[in-house]
């Protein structure tokens, strides 16, 4: 017997990046861990970086889900994604100089905005090269 789905649709400023039914979805947001499945109470989530992991019929596509906000309806869940990147898509080298860059800003005595830019920047880094690396073969 099928599990139940729900439509799952990403779309990036340019582009519709991913659609399909899904059984379940799997995102950090600025309030921890989710994961979704069919008939979640509608609600609204704000993304904080971290990998998404999608789980089809089939099996499981995961990806590296920077920033953004989630809509979850009773059948539906879309998510307005800033950044979002499959494994085999993403720069290591760019990533790799953006946490060094970050490191070394929070490693120094600046204080203030920069300080929580390159945070942000760091973890956006460490996800990216997070899944690039357990994820590129999916």
């Amino acid at each position: 017997m099928a599990e139940k789905t729900f439509r799952l649709e990403i779309i990036s400023p340019d582009k519709v990046f991913y659609t399909n039914d899904v059984v379940m979805a799997e995102y950090n947001t600025v309030e921890g861990e989710v994961g979704i499945y069919a008939e979640h109470i509608p609600m609204t989530q704000i993304i904080a970086p971290g990998r998404l992991i999608i789980t089809e019929e089939e099996g499981q596509k995961t990806a590296a889900l920077l920033s953004g906000f989630v809509e979850i309806t009773k059948n539906q869940v879309t998510i307005l994604a800033e950044a979002v990147e499959w494994p085999q898509n993403i720069d290591v080298s760019r990533a790799e100089e953006a946490r060094i860059r970050a490191e070394r800003i929070l490693s120094s005595d600046q204080g203030g905005m920069d300080l929580k830019r390159a945070e942000n920047a760091l973890l956006r880094a460490l996800t990216r090269l997070d899944v690039a690396e357990k994820y590129k073969g999916r």
